[in-house]
């Protein structure tokens, strides 16, 4: 058999169900009653504007390798280059421009992404999506992009037109505090304003120590109509944009601080450290208790606006300095670091964990927290739920994983459902997947074990996969 006719062998019907027979059977039932059910994917970070502007998608490599920082990572773990991948630098010097060149890279690489999700959400993507019925490799590079692109030439493959085709109800994008939301705006004009919401991401204004910290603040202040000249500007500005956030149908906030200390500062002092960060003067120890603080506002905020706040600390960004100063961010060298979640949150909890108007979503990137720390909280307080294994973790042993670790303490109910992260746009429906199948092998198991009735599992499996996230982001009346 040829390379150009070897199929995609992993997108077996059963893939990823477990492999003790009584299992999988009872895993195909519960599966079955989730795989057609509509997308709710509130943690993503598709760029609004793609949407807005509903344009045919350029090529395949600009749509499918180049943006995607898990399929570069390995790359470039493997030696290949930056520019050979396309990836913008910011001194402007040139990079590969050719995409077929930038297709053919990935494509003869394949085997790279042996056993990685990546491997399993791009086969997701070219098969049940675009069409593609032979796995990669260098023989049919030019074969399998000629076949994407005509397929991205027709009409009914624009963003929005997808928006059906794959099934998402409502897609939340991401977007920084000085966002003018123009392009939820206009997607709003055109229908699209209770399907694609905004998600108020404020931390290029609450770490002080960024080097854009000072212009995003006053690209802030501009866009709320407010001089920030003193700690109480500065909290009215942050109000007034997430007031128009929730205007614009956002339902949630996000929040990537590296640390997760909560501790709260007095007005007072606040307003000390943020003089200081206004006069250019900020110390790193001071920039990270401010950041803490006002993780504890946010949360204030998030009682009295109804935005569910979602917090993924213990990432290290842009960990090497060279490629950042090359490429800027998100280019796939962010490095997970341990913090102490339990402590750090201690302060925030004690305001408002028993707050009926809050909803804290914790993600994690480090295992060992949801079964110390993370399932404990949330098995007690009833403002915390547990996001979805996220970006390292998202992969399905991982999220066996998680399954196996936090039930016991929180239960199936206090977690956030799936939901995923990604730049990816075509990829979502693929995670879902994923996240779909391994919940029925779960309870495949549970139900073997005579744990769980067939028909309780069955409704656990629709509620994890649709009715929880819809509940746990419900839509703020405006």
């Amino acid at each position: 058999m040829t390379a150009t006719t070897t199929p995609l062998s992993t997108l077996h019907d059963d893939r990823l169900l477990p492999a003790q027979p009584e299992e999988r059977a009872i895993a195909r039932e519960l599966y079955a009653s989730t795989r057609d059910l509509p997308l709710v994917s509130m943690h993503g970070h598709v760029d609004a504007a793609l949407l807005a502007q509903n344009a045919a998608f350029p090529d395949p490599a600009s749509l499918l390798v180049i943006p995607d920082h898990y399929l570069v990572r390995m790359l470039i773990s493997q030696g290949v280059s930056h520019d050979s991948l396309g990836v913008p630098r910011r001194d402007g010097e040139p990079v590969e421009t050719d995409a077929r060149e930038i297709w053919r890279a990935f494509a003869s690489r394949w085997k790279l992404f042996r056993g990685t999700p990546t491997r399993l959400w791009m086969e997701h993507v070219l098969e049940e999506v675009l069409g593609v019925t032979s796995r990669l490799s260098a023989e049919n590079a030019d074969e399998t992009f000629d076949a994407i692109a005509a397929r991205l030439a027709q009409p009914d493959f624009r963003p929005l037109a997808l928006l059906d085709t794959l099934r998402i109800e409502i897609l939340a994008t991401t977007d920084g505090a000085d966002d003018p939301l123009a392009s939820h705006a206009r997607l709003a004009a055109d229908g699209y304003g209770e399907r694609v919401v905004p998600t108020f991401r404020p931390d290029a204004v609450v770490n002080l120590d960024r080097p854009d910290w000072l212009a995003s603040v006053r690209a802030m202040g501009e866009r709320a109509g407010v001089d920030i000249v003193n700690y109480a500007t500065y909290i009215e500005a942050i109000e007034s944009r997430r007031a128009a956030f929730v205007a614009a149908g956002a339902r949630a906030t996000d929040h990537g601080h590296l640390y997760a200390e909560t501790a709260p500062l007095s007005p007072t002092q606040a307003d000390r450290i943020l003089q200081s960060a206004l006069a250019g003067k900020v110390d790193a120890a001071s920039a990270r208790i401010f950041a803490g603080h006002m993780l504890t506002e946010m949360a204030r905020m998030s009682c009295e606006d109804g935005l569910v706040m979602q917090l993924h600390p213990g990432v290290l960004r842009d960990y090497d300095a060279r490629v950042f100063a090359e490429r800027g961010p998100d280019v796939g060298y962010d490095i997970p670091i341990p913090i102490d979640h339990a402590k750090a949150l201690r302060p925030l909890l004690n305001l408002y964990g028993h707050d009926p108007r809050l909803t804290l979503v914790l993600f994690t990137v480090d295992e060992d927290v949801f079964g110390r720390e993370l399932a404990p909280l949330a098995g007690v307080y009833p403002a915390v739920r547990l996001g979805a294994p996220w970006w390292f973790l998202d992969t399905p042993d991982a999220m066996r994983r998680f399954r196996e670790t936090v039930t016991d303490t929180a239960g199936f109910y206090n977690t956030a459902g799936f939901v995923d992260d990604t730049r990816a746009f075509l990829s979502i429906p693929a995670r879902h997947d994923v996240a779909r199948r391994i919940d029925a092998g779960h309870l495949a198991r549970v139900v073997a074990e005579h744990r769980l009735s067939l028909e309780e599992a069955a409704e656990t499996a629709v509620d994890l996969a649709y009715e929880i996230p819809r509940a746990v982001y419900p839509a703020i009346s405006r």
